[in-house]
């Protein structure tokens, strides 16, 4: 018994010594901090490429704070930031883009890089889409075989500009043969590979899927396939607990020439993906 009780004291003589050091001991150590969260609404193709893994450590390290990436088509990506659950939008609808600024949601649109659309199908090309004139030819051509077309059908970007296409094609395509899906870019190039479908996709997506999928480009560089992105921090006028600085700060880092830098250099297998453009 004795024995125990002065094991017993030595553990607690050793516990209040160490609690008396360790002040001593965190002398001169530098404090650390948590890091802040900065929440980026944003579209699916930054993040299925792979670019926004590029472009945003950089930031983090810089400014100690973990961006929360939410990937999801343009018009929902807009809508996230109209309720506040954003600090800023990185999309690539231009129309709708200035609707959200006009409407007092954002603060300003700011410009920084672009891509192309290009309309994906299958080696056989059932509808001839390859040896059309230009896109909107491609799609009337596509609509007059009533073969098998996958649409996003999410308001997303991509939704957006292969709606404006149909239009301008004049072409019907409320047909059997025609599928929304309301799906990502990725699900939706997956799904036209696997029903050897044509679809409208975003250059930078299709080109991280290469070599795992068959459908190819068959038709692109037209005008009406230019895809450019703006990136807008949310207006904390209509939501005050925005973290708008830190919105400002990132939106600084994109249009850098750091930034520029990391977007032009961004590869896979060799292909550019996005083309710097800041304003």
């Amino acid at each position: 018994m004795i024995r125990h009780k002065a094991i017993a004291r030595a553990f607690v003589l050793t516990v209040v010594l160490a609690l008396s050091i360790w002040p001593l001991l965190a002398v001169g150590r530098p404090e650390r901090t948590v890091a802040a969260r900065l929440v980026l609404a944003t579209t699916t193709s930054t993040e299925n490429s792979g670019l926004l893994a590029e472009l945003l450590p950089p930031f983090e390290a810089r400014h100690n704070v973990v961006v929360d990436v939410i990937a999801v088509g343009t018009g929902q990506a807009l809508q996230i930031g109209r309720s506040g659950d954003a600090d800023l939008v990185m999309v690539h609808a231009p129309e709708l883009e200035h609707q959200f600024v006009a409407e007092g949601y954002g603060i300003e649109r700011v410009y920084f890089m672009y891509n192309d659309f290009v309309v994906l199908g299958p080696a056989e090309d059932p509808a001839e889409v390859k040896s059309a004139g230009d896109v909107i030819e491609a799609f009337t051509r596509i609509a007059a075989a009533g073969v098998q077309f996958i649409s996003r059908g999410d308001n997303s970007g991509t939704h957006v500009k292969e709606l404006e296409i149909w239009n301008a094609a004049g072409a019907d395509n409320s047909g059997r043969w025609y599928r929304e899906v309301g799906q990502g870019m990725g699900a939706v190039i997956t799904l036209a590979n696997e029903q050897r479908a044509y679809t409208l996709a975003d250059r930078g997506t299709y080109l991280s899927y290469v070599g795992d999928i068959e459908i190819s480009v068959l038709r692109e560089g037209h005008e009406m396939l230019f895809n450019p992105y703006g990136i807008i921090a949310v207006n904390p006028g209509r939501h005050p607990h925005v973290k708008v600085e830190l919105a400002r700060a990132l939106i600084d880092h994109v249009t850098s020439a750091e930034g520029q830098a990391l977007i032009a250099g961004y590869r896979v297998a060799g292909e550019q993906l996005f083309f710097p453009d800041a304003d």
